[in-house]
């Protein structure tokens, strides 16, 4: 029974299947756990310590809903030298998710239609839902790859924004430059905000990132410290776009998120100066121990960033097999999740390796059962 007290925007969506996974994997005894999508290494020590300091400084109270300078003057600091753009304001947002419900709010309305690409980060579709708009997705299978063409064919008077996530969740998918500049320049012609998701940025293993912001300055950016950094629980995000789009969504954070916990933004400002590059260097390892080792049985584009790998099931639905999974203590995500198709499912290679032996060991042998 319903309980009528219930708004009816919450029934436009279902909860989060990743995090019904997440449940199940807390009951099971040691799970082959390919399914969490968050990096297994720790935060460096020197972003421990600046937050540990901060909060021994007496430094936990409200921030302000900017930002604190610390951070958000080193981050406004880094996007200018980047992008050059003059109207490019950045905020500290309460994580990237805090950063992308903001923008939908700030920018949709009922009715508006926003350009989806499937398979998606599974909060697209249900945020989009929740500020009535209309999700108009566009299918990129088998490849994973963005054709602006179709993306022109899909545009109607009532678009008003594309979402776009490279690399991507949950296939891994790096879009190229002529990919993200057609993208970017079809924003522009047709007036259109174009929103782009780039928390995985730091993770590209074969070509270098692009930005649509570098072809329009428009685009609106959503960043933050969680996979860079392994910072996932901290929620520490920030925000960067035209200023009147970041000065709406700062008068929605006021009443909703409030700000990002400050001992993490004085955290976050030391981390901009920590070196990745190995923690990038062995997860692009990892990438390639999962591709050698999954390429007998399973289709799979080859990722080019991120830290997933989205193979095609056998035969079967994706539904089935990762019920078939399950009963060999093996967890991964069906690719219903992500959208309208259940034929692939999500790999999460942020694991240890020898987790990743076990899983590759464990997948190849439904394989061969099925």
């Amino acid at each position: 029974m319903t309980h009528a007290w219930i708004a009816d925007r919450t029934k436009t969506f279902d909860s989060s299947g990743i995090r019904k996974v997440f449940d199940l994997a807390a009951k099971m005894k040691d799970p082959i756990n390919l399914s969490i999508g968050q990096p297994d290494f720790d935060v460096p020590e020197p972003v421990k310590a600046a937050c540990i300091d901060a909060i021994q400084s007496r430094r936990n109270g409200y921030a302000l809903t900017q930002g604190m300078p610390v951070l958000r003057d080193k981050l406004q600091a880094r996007v200018d030298a980047e992008y050059g753009h003059a109207d490019r304001k950045v905020f500290v947002s309460s994580g990237t998710s805090g950063g992308l419900v903001l923008a939908i709010w700030s920018l949709i309305n009922p009715g508006d239609e926003v350009i989806i690409f499937e398979p998606y980060f599974v909060m697209y579709e249900s945020l989009v839902k929740m500020a009535g708009g209309i999700p108009v997705l566009i299918d990129t299978y088998p490849n994973f790859t963005i054709d602006p063409e179709r993306v022109a064919q899909a545009i109607t008077p009532r678009t008003k924004m594309i979402l776009f996530n490279s690399p991507a969740n949950p296939t891994g998918a790096v879009a190229g430059e002529a990919e993200v500049r057609g993208l970017a320049e079809l924003a522009a012609k047709h007036n259109i905000a174009l929103v782009s998701d780039e928390i995985y940025r730091f993770f590209c293993y074969d070509q270098p990132f692009v930005s649509p912001a570098r072809f329009n300055d428009q685009t609106l950016v959503i960043d933050g410290f969680s996979k860079s950094h392994a910072m996932t629980g901290w929620r520490l995000g920030f925000v960067h776009g035209p200023q009147e789009i970041v000065q709406t969504m700062l008068k929605l954070q006021q009443y909703t998120f409030v700000c990002a916990p400050q001992p993490a933004q004085w955290a976050g400002a030391v981390a901009m100066d920590v070196d990745m590059a190995g923690y990038v260097d062995a997860y692009r390892r990892k990438r390639d121990l999962v591709v050698a080792g999954l390429r007998d049985h399973y289709e799979m584009a080859i990722p080019g960033g991120a830290f997933y790998a989205f193979p095609k099931v056998p035969r079967g639905t994706a539904t089935e097999f990762t019920a078939k999974a399950i009963e060999h203590n093996l967890l991964v995500i069906p690719g219903h999740i992500f959208g309208r198709r259940d034929t692939h499912f999500r790999i999460s290679y942020a694991v240890d390796d020898s987790v990743i032996h076990r899983g590759i060991a464990a997948l190849n042998d439904l394989a061969r059962a099925l």
